[in-house]
């Protein structure tokens, strides 16, 4: 957590480093609570359109108890991504050096069409952070997220120079993956609205980008 104090432990939330006592259940749920309706209003109305008084409505609580748990909007909001960053790295932490290198990166692209199917707000609310210049979170973006990208470009170009892949470049391959997949989630309502009824944006999207990826990846 951000280093936030729940109710009853005593202590001010933000300069007390005494250690923490465990969360009750009580004070468990409404943290999950609070974070789950954060996420809903942020993927929404992004950082500077959400109020606390809105999270606290969407939470059930009123707004007083919720700044027992977290002492500002953007306590809520880096403790959102701070959390969704490990989750957002671990298909590209998957990428295996050993494995089949198509293989590899064409499950890989699958993995985050899934995340975009099942993680829509998630992936929403990371858009908005880096669409506003990434204020509250420059330094997730420039410390783990760089170095596992600069990681795993470097066993793409491995690959590439063994004459495994076409030679494609690493970071762009992995860029256009981002945004070949996000894009269903993040403009969700644009897809649907442009497909029409009786479509699945994701299905279909996973048949064209099987496609479009094995063409390109072909050395």
């Amino acid at each position: 957590m951000l280093g936030y104090r729940p109710p009853g432990t005593g202590g001010s939330p933000l300069t007390d480093t005494s250690p923490q006592r465990p969360q009750t259940r009580i004070q468990r749920r409404n943290t999950e609570a609070i974070l789950d309706a954060a996420l809903e209003v942020f993927s929404a109305q992004g950082f500077r359109g959400a109020t606390l008084d809105q999270i606290a409505q969407a939470a059930g609580l009123s707004k007083p108890n919720l700044l027992y748990y977290f002492p500002s909007k953007e306590a809520i909001h880096v403790e959102l991504l701070s959390g969704l960053m490990d989750i957002w790295l671990a298909p590209l932490r998957a990428l295996d050096p050993e494995g089949n290198p198509k293989a590899e990166i064409m499950g890989y692209m699958r993995r985050k069409l899934e995340m975009s199917r099942e993680m829509p707000r998630e992936s929403r609310l990371f858009a908005n952070e880096v669409l506003q210049g990434a204020p509250r979170f420059i330094d997730g973006i420039e410390g783990d997220l760089k170095a596992l990208v600069d990681e795993k470009a470097g066993v793409i170009r491995t690959w590439v120079e063994a004459g495994k892949l076409a030679p494609v470049d690493p970071y762009h391959l992995i860029f256009s993956i981002w945004a070949l997949t996000q894009h269903y989630a993040d403009f969700d309502v644009q897809v649907r609205a442009i497909l029409g009824p009786g479509h699945d944006p994701f299905a279909e999207a996973g048949n064209f980008l099987d496609m479009l990826f094995e063409r390109l990846l072909a050395p």
